[in-house]
């Protein structure tokens, strides 16, 4: 069993993470599993050459990290993270979706590939969390 016994009870504990939450981001779902948050992009998730910025990517993808990392374990910090941006986005919104690589006794790694509403891949998010 999970740390949270469902999803409308992780999206209050999120709540709580300020940056994500100012910036339109939100848990769409959580199993034991998996997790999966989105977001509606605006102008203000743009770059100076109107694309959106590498840090809201990065941000959607830490949220959907964060959710599956505490959902096995509370609290996991992240440790260690890399992403590769893919392509820009289409659309107006985005898509993190994760999924645990190992999950071991101090340390977790998990998957995350972020998608825009037409499914194309915009960028793969692989982070390392460690079980406080």
């Amino acid at each position: 069993m999970g740390t949270f016994k469902n999803t409308e009870e992780a999206r209050e504990y999120f709540k709580k993470d300020r940056f994500a939450t100012i910036n339109g981001m939100e848990l769409i779902d959580l199993t034991e599993d998996s997790s999966c948050c989105g977001m509606t992009l605006n102008e203000n998730h743009k770059n100076a050459n109107g694309g959106i910025m590498g840090g809201v990517i990065f941000t959607l993808a830490d949220l959907a990290f964060a959710a599956l990392a505490n959902q096995i374990h509370l609290p996991t910090v992240a440790q260690q993270v890399s992403i590769n941006y893919l392509n820009s986005a289409k659309g107006e919104k985005l898509y993190a979706k994760s999924s645990i690589k190992k999950n071991g006794k101090t340390s977790i790694v998990i998957n995350i590939n972020v998608t825009d509403e037409t499914g194309r891949d915009i960028a793969q998010f692989v982070g390392t969390g460690f079980k406080l």
